[in-house]
């Protein structure tokens, strides 16, 4: 199950946190990069006040405690202006006035 999840947001390209168990730590917003039998490769960045870092770690897949994601997220270069709003909606899918 835990492996067929990786896989998918492997695909889709979604952040994950992912707790690694034996170390009692959450690695935060990291992609998968690759699969390869049990062991995962991570990629994600950290930021020390004015130094920026990307990581790639590889962890076995027992040792992988929890694996979240967001539920919805929009993408940061998408402005105001393109996001769909109520009047961008079809006549017969808007809701009527209380």
């Amino acid at each position: 199950m835990l492996h067929r999840k990786l896989f998918q947001y492997y695909s889709e390209e979604r952040p994950v946190w992912v707790f690694l168990r034996d170390q009692q730590r959450w690695i935060e917003e990291a992609l998968v990069v690759e699969i390869q039998g049990d062991l995962v490769t991570l990629r994600y960045d950290d930021e020390d006040e004015d130094e920026h870092q990307t990581w790639e770690e590889s962890v076995r897949l027992d040792s992988i405690g929890a694996v979240s994601t967001r539920l919805a997220y929009v993408n940061r270069v998408v402005t105001a202006e393109d996001l769909a709003t109520t009047g961008d909606c079809p006549e017969t899918e808007r809701l009527g006035s209380p």
